[in-house]
């Protein structure tokens, strides 16, 4: 497995807005953002209640589309696809882990691990199935169903489910939430070996300091802008960088 550092880019928006609603009830949950995230790398999206991490996310990887700006994906513009192609795109280049598992309850790990590519009728790459399983610590479980593994066993089938396909980049919207501190802790774990064992690129959305930490790097957003961006993060300056910033993303 490569340990080579990428230096290409996996996805990026520029100058991008989103506005929602009109008039009195306008609210611009971007405002101009500028941001790249770079391949092979973990990167942390943060910023408080309604700063815009989460429109962010669901932009950049094509669940939401943009008011004005661009939004890429490698070097495919996700404005200039119809939504036959940006389906295929998301399919087969992105994957996503949520909150919620979202896994199938009747199917056994081993068949939600492989679901996406089973629904597209793609043969999967059993080496990388079978290194992905190991990574993410599961082999003694894949007959098991859902119900019968731990919050935090399900997320990481959820995880090995986002990079079955080899996509070029995993969206993760507070993949934490629902999880105790030491599950959490594991799926945190997880994802950063995937990112330098197996050269992935993780976009993950957080409030947490201690879950931003396992990012090599975190971007801060406020009020709907890009306020700033730390390389090599800790749980501490995660934290005095979030109380240096006021609502309006000003350091104060």
């Amino acid at each position: 497995m490569s340990t080579a550092v990428r230096t290409d880019t996996a996805a990026r928006v520029v100058d991008a807005v989103k506005v929602y609603g009109r008039g009195d009830t306008e609210v611009r949950a971007l405002d101009g953002v500028s941001v790249d995230f770079a391949a092979g790398r973990f990167t942390a999206i943060m910023g408080p209640s309604g700063s815009g991490k989460s429109t962010l996310m669901h932009c950049a990887a094509g669940l939401d589309t943009l008011t004005s700006g661009s939004a890429f994906i490698g070097g495919t513009e996700l404005s200039t696809l119809d939504d036959r192609r940006l389906t295929l795109l998301r399919r087969e280049r992105i994957g996503f882990v949520f909150q919620a598992f979202n896994l199938i309850p009747t199917l056994t790990v081993a068949e939600n691990i492989t679901l996406p590519q089973d629904l597209a009728g793609a043969r999967g790459d059993q080496e990388w199935t079978d290194a992905l399983i190991d990574v993410v610590g599961l082999r003694d479980r894949l007959h098991h169903r859902p119900s019968e593994l731990s919050g935090g066993q399900q997320q990481r089938v959820a995880v090995a489910r986002a990079f079955a396909g080899r996509p070029d980049v995993v969206f993760a919207d507070e993949p934490t939430g629902n999880l105790d501190s030491r599950s959490g802790e594991e799926v945190l774990r997880l994802l950063g070996r995937a990112v330098r064992q197996m050269d992935r690129t993780v976009v993950m959305v957080t409030h947490d300091p201690v879950a931003a930490a396992h990012a090599d790097e975190v971007v801060f957003l406020a009020d709907g802008r890009l306020v700033d961006r730390m390389q090599n993060p800790t749980a501490e300056r995660v934290l005095d960088r979030l109380k240096a910033f006021d609502a309006r993303g000003v350091r104060t």
